[in-house]
């Protein structure tokens, strides 16, 4: 853990000497072992211990309140995440906080446009997530303050103060503040019978954790059979290491769920856009739901050539698309069926509202990734407030559940016969236990000291590019 306590420079302002500042910035390097029972393996990614660069904004409000948010990373290279995190401190400390929680999208925009920490971007990688991480605890620390889950103080919010909260800049030819105040305002029509519904119902959930690439087929069998008797109607997936092996897993899933429940696969961008084609009509008589991430995330024409290709099956992405800018393309080129947004993996929720908006402009559902540690907890958030007071509608929408690491966070999400409920405690859900953090904590935690942590083979000194030397 790094912290600090020493307040730095505040942000300009006629804020009175007795106003309530952030006082301390405190991050944590959180990883859980989830290789070892290999949750959330795929073909890109075997081994993920999933992990998150975890930041808590410390206040001297009398309330007590505090901010909790993260990044999510699947285990080295986390401490880098967290070092990010850390350079953004004098961005935050003295922070009033009543200005602060009245207008995130003000330190939204200081932290994008900062004239040196933007060369590490811009908008774009490790720095551009630790903005997130902070701007999701500041989201979080607004939402307490208010007495409001984060969905409901989003929807709840006036349009006008709403589209403040968005930067339009690099999408305003696909979308400008004119046109996202009318969707947001036709969007509170009937938001009221919206929230009563959400809470009789909650929102649909499909689930990927029978799909994960490590497990057996009998696993495969038992989890997906399970998921089908807990209400969901959809599963997920993980292929593409190797088609035989694929087609067995497809064959298996969809005789263990039958023909009326969806079976998505998700690639994690494992192929380039020939192989993706090829691979995914062979999986087609099996009746794929959507692909997800077939090729790379930025790869905005070879998404649409492959949605070309492989119709009716859809296409899917976004988990690793790093802006508001690449999805304003991808839905400019008609290069996708499903918008996935994550909730950790672009600048928070300010960034991530932009998002939802392009969406709903081009008439593209949303369903979010929600595969690693808080993320299922975060991004129901978002697609709550989109139903209520956004888009109005649930069809062939779902956020993504796995069934991991629930436990660790005060406010863990709750799915029930296939849906997600609606929060109910204050907040963004980010917060998690100060068990989790000294038992998880890299590496010195209970967890790591013993066992040890797996590391990586040592590479094989004797080749060199392939070659031997």
């Amino acid at each position: 853990m790094s912290s600090t306590a020493t307040p730095g420079t505040a942000t300009p302002g006629t804020a009175s000497p007795g106003t309530a500042r952030i006082t301390a910035v405190e991050t944590y390097d959180i990883r859980f072992p989830t290789s070892r029972e290999l949750d959330g393996s795929d073909a890109m990614n075997p081994d993920p211990d999933y992990s998150a660069a975890y930041v808590v904004l410390r206040t001297d409000a009398a309330d007590g309140h505090e901010g909790h948010g993260f990044s999510f990373t699947i285990g080295r290279g986390n401490e880098v995440q967290v070092a990010a995190i850390d350079a953004l401190r004098p961005h935050l400390l003295g922070r009033p906080l009543d200005a602060l929680c009245a207008d995130p999208g003000s330190l939204n925009r200081d932290l994008i446009g900062d004239s040196q920490l933007r060369w590490l971007g811009p908008e774009k990688g490790v720095m551009h997530m630790a903005i997130g991480a902070v701007v999701n605890a500041v989201w979080d620390l607004a939402a307490k303050r208010a007495g409001l889950p984060l969905w409901r103080l989003l929807a709840d919010a006036d349009p006008d103060w709403l589209v403040s909260q968005v930067d339009f800049r690099y999408i305003a030819d696909a979308l400008g503040p004119d046109e996202a105040l009318d969707l947001l305002r036709r969007g509170r029509q009937g938001a009221a019978d919206r929230t009563r519904r959400l809470r009789e119902r909650g929102y649909p959930a499909y689930t990927t954790s029978p799909g994960w690439l490590g497990y057996s087929d009998e696993k495969l069998t038992r989890l997906a059979t399970e998921a089908v008797a807990d209400g969901f109607t959809q599963i997920k997936l993980k292929v593409g290491a190797d088609l035989d092996d694929d087609l067995r897993r497809m064959r298996t899933a969809r005789a263990a769920v039958g023909d009326g429940i969806r079976i998505a696969v998700d690639a994690n961008q494992r192929w380039n856009v020939d192989e993706a084609i090829r691979w995914t009509k062979a999986l087609a008589p099996y009746d794929p739901y959507w692909i997800e991430e077939p090729t790379s995330p930025d790869d905005v024409l070879g998404h649409a050539a492959i949605r070309r290709a492989v119709a009716p099956v859809r296409v899917a992405t976004g988990e690793h698309v790093q802006n508001r800018i690449v999805f304003k393309q991808l839905l400019q080129a008609g290069a996708i069926d499903v918008l996935q947004i994550d909730a950790a993996r672009v600048g928070g929720v300010n960034e991530n509202l932009a998002i939802l908006l392009l969406a709903a402009k081009f008439g593209v559902p949303v369903c979010p990734h929600a595969g690693g540690v808080g993320l299922c907890e975060l991004v129901q958030h978002l697609s709550m407030f989109d139903y209520v007071a956004l888009t109005g509608t649930t069809e062939n929408r779902a956020i993504e559940y796995v069934d991991h690491l629930h436990e660790n966070f005060l406010d863990p999400v709750t799915v029930r016969d296939g849906h997600y409920l609606p929060p109910t405690a204050p907040g963004f859900s980010a917060t998690m236990r100060p068990e989790t953090l000294t038992e998880f904590l890299f590496p010195g935690g209970a967890c790591w000291a013993s066992p040890p942590a797996q590391l990586p083979p040592e590479p094989d000194q004797s080749r060199q590019n392939g070659a031997a030397v």
